[in-house]
């Protein structure tokens, strides 16, 4: 490798902003273990993060921050999305980890979000115009699967859902779903792998925040684990899809570019993560916003700028 390569590294993509972490359990009218994993939007000119919320029995709920500069000021008027065990059995132990995307053909938000049922994690999707009223359309992937997000419109009839089926004693990676209602999926396919060995995404992979349309393709942020002698550790990488056909990856990142350096990242209930949920593009500015769970305890915020991600996926192997 020549110097060069080393002195493009991604891991200056993304600044942490200074005022992190901006979301704590203080933000919050109500006692809670932790807050972390948000789904991200824009919504009437001011951000809205739905976040996951770890109550002191240990069982996670969702609740809706809304913020003027959406970094501070954060408004909450108490649990917006909590388990229901009578009307939705598959919510038992709790929700968690949401992504919102806008579906403009059905003029609202769609969120996917696993619910934590008796016979282990699954998809469920609610949909929502405002973030005030959701309308539950129940379990739409089958346990074990979690790390759900749509694309925000139809591939010919076809709705695309990325998710992260697993099956006990087998790699866990990416896939690619198909469905025409929203509801039954099909047409599966591995579209990331986890890298075996020593790399930074050895043990899984799976998807973070919503894949985001660009003139070149579809910008995807995911997470990869390598697990280590002092457990795992969680970091970010980058993909870029074909706009036309989803299952084509035309570039994907060989080092992670975004990863655990600050205390509230590196110490917390689960040491070792940062793991995002939802990012915002301004696209006035080209700048993207995007906010991750840290150590499953806070919620940071990190920023870039499109053009240089996608420039830096430009420099990146074809799979």
């Amino acid at each position: 490798m020549n110097g060069d390569r080393f002195r493009n590294l991604g891991v200056n993509l993304f600044a942490r902003h200074p005022r992190n972490p901006v979301v704590t359990t203080a933000d919050l009218p109500y006692p809670a273990n932790s807050v972390f994993n948000a789904a991200a939007a824009q919504v009437e000119g001011e951000t809205v993060l739905l976040v996951r919320v770890e109550d002191l029995r240990g069982i996670s709920h969702l609740t809706v921050l809304r913020s003027e500069d959406g970094v501070s000021g954060w408004r909450c008027e108490g649990p917006s999305l909590v388990p229901d065990p009578e009307g939705h059995p598959e919510e038992l132990w709790g929700l968690e980890d949401p992504r919102a995307v806008w579906l403009e053909e059905l003029r609202c938000w769609g969120v996917t979000y696993t619910a934590y049922s008796r016979r282990g994690p699954l998809v469920s999707l609610a949909l929502t115009e405002d973030f005030r009223t959701f309308h539950r359309r129940g379990p739409i992937c089958p346990p074990d699967d979690k790390n759900a997000a749509l694309f925000p419109r139809r591939f010919g009839d076809q709705w695309a859902l990325l998710h992260r089926p697993t099956t006990k004693g087998q790699e866990a990676h990416v896939w690619i779903s198909f469905s025409s209602d929203l509801k039954h999926w099909g047409d599966p396919t591995v579209l990331i792998e986890c890298r075996k060995g020593a790399w930074w995404d050895s043990a899984r992979v799976g998807t973070c925040p919503p894949p985001l349309e660009t003139p070149e393709g579809w910008l995807l942020l995911y997470h990869g684990v390598r697990q280590t002698v002092s457990g795992a550790i969680y970091r970010l990488g980058l993909a870029l899809l074909d706009l036309q056909d989803p299952r084509r990856v035309l570039r994907r990142s060989e080092e992670w570019v975004f990863g655990p350096r600050a205390p509230y990242e590196l110490s917390g209930d689960v040491p070792n993560v940062v793991f995002p949920c939802g990012w915002i593009l301004d696209r006035a500015t080209g700048r993207l916003r995007l906010y991750y769970g840290a150590a499953d305890t806070c919620v940071g915020l990190a920023e870039a700028r499109l053009e240089d991600l996608l420039a830096y996926l430009r420099e990146c192997p074809a799979p």
